[in-house]
């Protein structure tokens, strides 16, 4: 499988017809008895969607809510499917029951690393509702985190502009890539976060530009350092807490033997801020993420918030080598911590969904979840719906 620890390894390209379960629905009902209140649901995956000798990973859905609210049961996914023909991407209008091909991001050349985002309001001439694409296309001697955007749901793209540009997609310490965009809108710029290894002082950073016109990018702000040049915090993803707090997840990169760092010998925990602003994690605390056991996630975090009813909502952590998800209902309080049971597949990358919003009481609590592959492995693109109540 490629990431940004292992280069290009020996994934397979996928053909987009095969994917998402195209000979027949993606998702089936355990039974045929009447559906069970929302509030009481038990999830109906993991369900197979893919080959399950597919090196996908890095699965990516985004919820199409502009004018639904939070009724909407529209949503988009894609992976990284190690082609050159750019990414595959594909329709659900029933919450992820069923899935259709819908059209492909065509990108010139290999590219890894996919996010797709809607845009909670106007921006850069697009329309609230727009989506944006961001992907890192690797050349013979670089890595460029581009940006591209959709107004009609998906079907065509265009590309808008360039992020970042490093060196060509090595990992070792003092190569100069750039890796792993995330994008968040907030106060009418648009945030891209990413993995950096261009600055001299570290192995790897975590860094983010920022954008009033989706053209024109501003200049590298920090977002989170190592202590030593050794470490290297990577993969960002970000997500709103109750409070207008915000929450930065990471993998921590450290050397084994930080005396004598071997890059093949590293642990990857998963470490968290937060912040009050999504811009200034690099004026907040850098926290290992513990469960009460003292058991740590590792490698591939992401983060989510959704409102299960609570005070404080529930926050949900993956790691690519567990299972479970790591939930704090307590607004990141390190010492609250606890694990989540769940039936959907470990996978590098996992992405969870929160199925909440304006005009869906009966949805709180119940998160959509897509996954693929663990680190150096081969699997199916999974997904279903878990309830964190």
């Amino acid at each position: 499988m490629v990431s940004r620890r292992m280069f290009v390894g020996a994934g397979a390209a996928v053909a987009a017809g095969a994917a998402f379960g195209g000979a027949g629905p993606a998702f089936a009902e355990a039974s045929a008895k009447p559906k069970p209140k929302p509030t009481a649901v038990a999830p109906f995956g993991p369900v197979l969607v893919t080959s399950a000798d597919v090196n996908g990973s890095y699965a990516r859905a985004v919820r199409l809510t502009s004018g639904a609210a939070g009724r909407s049961q529209s949503m988009l996914a894609t992976y990284q499917s190690f082609g050159p023909s750019g990414f595959p991407l594909f329709r659900t209008d029933d919450g992820g029951h069923t899935w259709k091909p819908w059209s492909t991001i065509p990108i010139a050349g290999f590219a890894l690393q996919p996010y797709l985002y809607e845009l909670p309001s106007a921006i850069g001439g697009l329309r609230k509702g727009a989506l944006l694409f961001a992907c890192n296309l690797f050349g013979s001697s670089s890595t460029t985190i581009q940006l591209y955007a959709s107004t009609d749901v998906g079907l065509t793209w265009k590309l808008l502009s360039t992020v970042a540009t490093g060196g060509r997609a090595d990992t070792t310490n003092g190569a100069t890539p750039v890796w792993e965009p995330f994008l968040l809108l907030h106060r009418g710029r648009l945030i891209c976060y990413y993995s950096d290894q261009r600055d001299p002082k570290y192995g790897q950073k975590l860094a983010h530009q920022t954008s009033r016109d989706l053209r024109t990018w501003g200049p590298v702000v920090n977002d989170a350092t190592g202590t030593a040049y050794a470490e290297r915090p990577g993969m960002t993803t970000v997500a709103r807490l109750r409070g207008d707090r915000w929450i930065m997840t990471y993998e921590f990169g450290e050397p084994d033997d930080p005396a004598n760092p071997n890059q093949d010998e590293y642990s990857y925990h998963v470490h968290y801020r937060i912040a009050k602003d999504p811009e200034s994690f690099r004026f907040a605390k850098d926290t290992p993420l513990l469960d009460q056991q003292g058991g740590a996630p590792n490698g591939a975090p992401v983060v989510s918030w959704a409102d299960d009813g609570t005070r404080d909502g529930v926050i949900l952590v993956t790691g690519n080598d567990d299972q479970d998800f790591f939930v704090n209902r307590s607004l990141g309080d390190p010492k609250r911590w606890t694990r989540l049971s769940t039936p959907i597949p470990a996978g590098y990358s996992r992405q969870s969904i929160p199925l909440d919003g304006p005009g869906a009481p009966r949805n709180r609590g119940l998160v959509f979840v897509i996954t693929g592959a663990q680190y150096g492995e081969s699997a199916p693109i999974e997904a279903g719906v878990i309830s964190v109540r």
